[in-house]
């Protein structure tokens, strides 16, 4: 291998890097690790933060609850739906509809969820915000 093969290929892992760099700081800074490892963000939070989510199994049945806060005075439109996963992170069920809410200007807003089955073990909150 040449050396402009080799500093081509550092190139793109640079760039491969980078480019997943960027991808994880999508979320909101104001949103917990923990809870933004369970958000796939559809585009730009434009403010909006998942603040807290709570988990729970009640019999045999995972329930959810999250907090969106807006974190700007404009009012935004938050489309969401929840994915239940299995073990092996097969998605459980047919999946939800996506569903449409307001969020006024520095106001917070609790979505809850049931999973379909007791083989959900865990979950992924998939939102998309409007810029306005």
């Amino acid at each position: 291998m040449t050396i402009r093969t080799h500093l081509t290929a550092i190139g793109v892992a640079v760039m491969a890097l980078t480019g997943a760099a960027a991808h994880a700081q999508l979320h909101d800074p104001a949103t917990p690790i923990a809870v933004a490892s369970k958000v796939a963000l559809r585009g730009e939070a434009n403010n909006i933060a998942v603040r807290e989510m709570r988990i729970v199994r009640t019999n045999d049945i995972l329930v959810v609850q999250a907090d969106m806060a807006n974190m700007g005075r404009t009012d935004r439109t938050v489309f969401y739906r929840f994915k239940w996963v299995d073990q092996v992170g097969n998605q459980v069920g047919d999946g939800e509809s996506w569903k449409q809410m307001s969020v006024l200007g520095l106001g917070q807003q609790t979505v809850k969820s049931v999973a379909p089955t007791s083989a959900a073990v865990d979950l992924r909150l998939e939102m998309n915000v409007e810029p306005r």
